[in-house]
């Protein structure tokens, strides 16, 4: 199929772009990188009267470094984070995790911004930024405002942005020294979306003992799901075989993944589990590394 008949606009600058969203409100979507919009154009699922591409809106793109986090602004393209050299040494579960989104022509293309605004909740940067307790920023005419994950994803493909805002930047925090990290995930092929996906961050103490636990999981759930007993139980304890099997499982009841031909509910549950105790055992031993250099 080909997509409805749309008016096409092409803003310069960051303000163009706002002024084009408060004119054309409800009418109007925001293409950055169009690897989710175009599809959905091409099914008639959604059916604009106007195209507001920002890939020229200069404001919207590059990495910075600020005190405790990345800054990424949403019209950089994923290949660009994940060749990174500041973005390996400050956060490389974002690295390690961003390889996972789709394929090289993808990344090429994609943009951090349009797959945090898309909001699937398979997709790999959500689920990193919900771990990392990133922040998401969002603008309009009206001003800015920072968001986090849980303020901003609704269910599937539902977010807050109203219809005169776009995605203007990503707060990733950094990852602390004695701290170790993992992304794990299956999916049918790689390139193809999660069945599900695991973001771990691990911080141990001198002692070995875990100071602090950082864990999402996405394609659990409508939204990423941060298990917050599993983090608490994890807390203060030595990370043994024991342990990490027993948080693995803590949470999973609280899973309720959309079964389909490619995994039963159930499967996708079991697979959480998996997942989960995979990227504990990783993190803890990139922590463990990290402690003792």
């Amino acid at each position: 199929m080909k997509p409805p008949k749309f008016s096409y606009l092409r803003p310069n600058n960051l303000q163009e772009a706002l002024n084009m969203l408060a004119e054309y409100g409800d009418e109007a979507k925001i293409m950055s990188g169009g690897q989710s919009l175009i599809p959905l154009l091409n099914m008639r699922l959604s059916t604009p009267g106007y195209i507001i591409d920002i890939g020229r809106v200069e404001e919207l793109k590059g990495i910075r470094e600020e005190e405790d986090a990345l800054v990424i602004g949403g019209m950089t393209r994923h290949v660009d984070v994940e060749k990174s050299a500041l973005v390996q040494e400050k956060c490389p579960l974002l690295t390690e995790g961003i390889r996972w989104v789709g394929h090289n022509q993808i990344r090429s293309r994609g943009t951090i911004g349009g797959s945090i605004a898309h909001a699937d909740p398979s997709a790999e940067l959500p689920c990193m930024l919900t771990a990392l307790r990133g922040e998401i920023v969002i603008v309009s005419s009206e001003g800015e405002m920072t968001l986090s994950p849980e303020e901003f994803f609704l269910s599937y493909l539902l977010t807050t942005l109203e219809p005169n805002q776009l995605v203007k930047e990503i707060r990733f925090p950094k990852i602390k020294k004695g701290s170790g990290y993992a992304f794990e995930e299956v999916a049918r092929r790689h390139g193809d979306f999660a069945l599900v996906e695991v973001a771990a961050v691990i911080e141990l103490d001198h002692n070995g003992t875990i100071a602090d636990a950082k864990i999402a999981l996405g394609g659990a759930n409508s939204v990423p799901f941060v298990p917050e007993a599993t983090e608490e139980f994890l807390i203060g304890k030595l990370p043994d075989y024991s342990i990490i099997k027993e948080a693995a499982t803590l949470q999973l009841d609280e899973l309720d993944p959309e079964g389909d031909i490619h995994g039963s509910k159930e499967y996708r549950r079991y697979l959480s589990g998996v997942l989960l105790e995979r990227a504990l055992y990783k993190a803890v031993d990139r922590a463990r590394e990290g402690v003792i250099a």
